[in-house]
């Protein structure tokens, strides 16, 4: 009897443990701040052209990046990290929101991303990662290039946002040159006398005002990065989203004073230096301001290099080609997570995209996804904490409302291929398609396809799957004053 009964003390006990273990684990990977008196603040800096190559921890050999570098060796570097889209307004629309930029219309056959004369914005309809976390009661601040409606009815500030500070679309654009045929475009960006911060007439803007017109480049990611510390300091005693969207590397290239010629790389050198010089003031204020441990960072850009402005552009390393194209070197972006006391480090190659931060940081703060609609963001918190697999296993290469490209597993196929914005290369079908390898073959050089045709048919599968319950949504860019 007194052997039966050390024999279920023992297993009481047993389980007891087991139990504890488990709920703790469930917690740590699966629900670290969900209901917590203490939600993590999050900031998410987004370069804008930045190549997957153009960072020494990414494989550059000139351009220095040591304050990413460490994130990236104190965090997570992933290797397999997406963009919604290879150019900046869908890009920019699938981050923000969870999903892909067709289903709520900010993409188009017709016109690639918005402009100065675009009548309409990201819809109302849609609901952004700001609005999410404004439920539980988040400090929301957009720092830097919007390009998701210029209007004001389409700022930041009607999209969950409760502080702006930056230029409301890309850098290039209110062109004094009027420039109107591509031999124009291509001419004026040949001549370095053109690249005057006065030449291109874009508003600096605080939350619906126009503060500074043209806004002055040459100061611009300093005076970012101060914003984004200021709006920290300032909010430190609550949980907060910094989204700081830089306008830069895209050209026109400009860098503070400070920074001109630091590099080996030239300007675009330069001016990506200025930018992890910033990232490393921040976080040095987190640590300062004692919630570095509370914080999560990312680093990400929102497609790849402009190649067609060569050296004025950047790199994809390996990768084959750059923005504007479903190739790996349009899509495949640096994808760095920093978190001192919750992020396991790690060398990550699982698949992630920008889409995934919607959920992810949504379940982090403990606010439900919506259920009216779909989401395509998954939840990589496990991955972050543990390391463990990522449940992502597809990627979709969208170019307007076309699908050209799709990866399941280690494998891609395209259906259709086309030039960086029909500067070079034709539109081209691809039946079979073209199929590669990504984990062997990153640099999309070895078309398997007549070896793989059973693979050819998985992935099929999958788009048509995919596409059964598309409900693609009113194209937003087309219309324009």
């Amino acid at each position: 009897m007194t052997k039966k009964l050390n024999r279920f003390n023992s297993y009481i006990y047993s389980s007891l443990i087991l139990i504890t273990v488990l709920s703790t684990l469930c917690n740590k990977v699966y629900g670290q701040s969900v209901n917590s008196k203490n939600p993590p603040n999050f900031v998410i800096i987004f370069a804008d052209d930045l190549g997957y190559g153009d960072l020494s921890s990414y494989g550059h050999p000139t351009i220095k990046t040591p304050n990413l570098d460490l994130m990236a060796s104190e965090g997570q570097k992933w290797t397999n990290f997406y963009v919604g889209a290879s150019v900046c307004t869908p890009s920019r629309a699938a981050l923000l929101t969870g999903r892909l930029p067709i289903r709520s219309g900010m993409t188009s056959n017709k016109v690639r991303v918005l402009f100065p004369n675009s009548v309409n914005g990201l819809p109302s309809s849609e609901v952004t990662l700001a609005e999410q976390l404004k439920k539980v009661g988040y400090g929301t601040a957009c720092i830097g290039k919007w390009h998701l409606g210029h209007k004001e009815k389409y700022l930041p500030t009607k999209n969950g946002f409760d502080y702006y500070f930056g230029i409301p679309y890309s850098n290039d654009m209110d062109n004094i040159a009027k420039l109107k045929s591509k031999e124009e475009y291509m001419s004026f960006w040949q001549n370095r006398d053109n690249i005057k911060t006065e030449n291109f007439n874009v508003p600096l803007m605080r939350n619906t005002e126009i503060i500074e017109r043209p806004a002055n480049q040459n100061t611009i990611t300093n005076r970012y990065t101060e914003e984004a510390i200021s709006y920290i300091k300032r909010n430190k005693n609550k949980p907060f989203l910094v989204y700081l969207a830089h306008n830069l590397p895209h050209i026109p290239l400009f860098a503070s004073k400070e920074f001109l010629g630091t590099s080996a790389r030239g300007i675009y050198g330069d001016v990506v230096q200025e930018i992890d010089h910033g990232i490393g003031q921040i976080i040095s204020v987190l640590k300062e301001e004692g919630i570095a441990d509370n914080t999560i960072v990312v680093f990400t850009s929102d497609n790849g290099p402009w190649l067609s402005f060569k050296t004025d552009g950047g790199s994809a390393g390996l990768l084959r080609a750059g923005k504007g194209m479903t190739w790996e070197g349009g899509m495949r972006v640096p994808g760095i997570f920093w978190s001192p006391a919750k992020i396991k480090p790690g060398l990550i190659s699982d698949l992630g995209t920008t889409m995934d931060l919607f959920t992810t940081f949504s379940a982090m703060a403990g606010v439900p996804i919506p259920k009216d609609r779909v989401i395509d963001g998954i939840d990589l918190s496990a991955t972050l904490f543990e390391n463990l697999p990522s449940d992502r296993n597809d990627v979709f290469y969208y170019r307007g409302t076309d699908l050209f490209a799709m990866r399941v597993g280690d494998f891609k196929a395209h259906f259709i291929t086309e030039g960086e914005y029909g500067m070079f290369g034709e539109r081209e079908l691809h039946d079979p398609p073209l199929l590669y390898n990504l984990s062997q073959d990153p640099s999309e050089n070895y078309d398997i396809a007549e070896n793989h045709p059973e693979i050819l048919v998985e992935i099929k599968e999958a788009v048509k799957k995919h596409e059964s319950k598309l409900v693609k949504g009113k194209d937003q860019l087309v219309d324009r004053d």
